[in-house]
């Protein structure tokens, strides 16, 4: 079925940039070069046995207590001396359990500090609680979200793409649970709002790894989960990505998408079940990965 293009679809775009280009925030390599911080948000596996350790948060009220499975070698986004976002990203695959920090600083004695940690059973489609935050803005999973190089080299994405954009509204629409902003004009998207690719768009000039993340911003969507640069999709660093072939990505501009309203496939406002069904894999289901073509 198609969805139906959202009421604010065009001011969306507008406001976000309609002429501006999409950038691959993910990559081979490092950035700068030589700096040990990875192009995108790395994250690391863990056995149900990793020993635990406890997190202090900033946003306490509005995160998961832990402890958290965290490793001494536990990747950093930015790296280990990075100022930005500074995610921690670690699955427990003996438990289906992902565990994400915000703004994570390891301590002297073992302990991590952090801005806001979110705990996620990835059997269950129940969301973060309303009006909370996770280790994103939106109150979502970022994980579910990146764009990763075996899912490609697999010839199918089946979840939506994280991206940011400048400016958003001072509310969210489901699945997500948080908004971060002052802005109350309708012409700014809210967090959570998902967007497709045209269907008229003509892919035949695109390498085929990139045709893989195309047919998916087409039939899953791109989802507004943070601020930040406009149109930046997130991905898992990998050394085995070509940055020279995801520069085509670049080729993408604001024009090309249009935004969708999901509301018809609600089920319950604290799940990210959704009517129709589908055969995903329980890692991904809580992001909400709607065929939205």
């Amino acid at each position: 079925d198609h969805l139906p293009v959202a009421a604010n679809s065009a001011a969306y775009i507008d406001t976000i940039g309609r002429a501006r280009t999409f950038h691959p925030d993910f990559g081979a390599g490092e950035w700068p070069p030589g700096s040990g911080s990875p192009i995108g948000i790395p994250y690391i596996t863990v056995p149900g046995n990793q020993q635990k350790v406890a997190v202090s948060f900033d946003y306490a009220d509005e995160s998961d207590a832990g402890p958290y499975p965290v490793p001494t070698n536990a990747p950093i986004e930015g790296g280990v001396n990075g100022n930005g976002d500074r995610h921690v990203l670690m699955v427990d695959t003996d438990n289906c359990v992902l565990y994400e920090l915000y703004a994570a600083y390891p301590q002297q004695d073992g302990t991590w500090q952090a801005g806001s940690g979110a705990i996620f059973d990835l059997t269950s489609h129940a969301l973060r609680p309303d009006t909370w935050t996770s280790a994103d803005a939106a109150g979502l999973p970022i994980l579910p979200g990146l764009l990763r190089y075996d899912e490609v080299i697999n010839g199918e994405i089946r979840h939506a793409i994280r991206f940011t954009a400048p400016q958003t509204q001072r509310a969210y629409v489901w699945p997500a649970r948080h908004y971060a902003s002052s802005l109350t004009g309708s012409e700014y998207p809210p967090m959570g709002q998902r967007f497709r690719l045209r269907a008229d768009f003509d892919m035949s000039g695109y390498s085929p790894e990139i045709q893989v993340i195309l047919v998916a911003m087409q039939r899953y969507g791109i989802i507004l989960a943070d601020n930040g640069s406009a149109w930046y999709l997130s991905g898992a660093p990998d050394d085995r990505w070509d940055n020279e072939q995801l520069r085509e990505l670049k080729q993408l501009t604001g024009n090309d998408f249009e935004a969708v309203e999901v509301s018809s496939l609600l089920l319950d406002p604290d799940s990210g079940q959704v009517k129709q069904s589908t055969s995903v894999p329980l890692n991904e289901r809580v992001f909400l990965p709607v065929v939205v073509r």
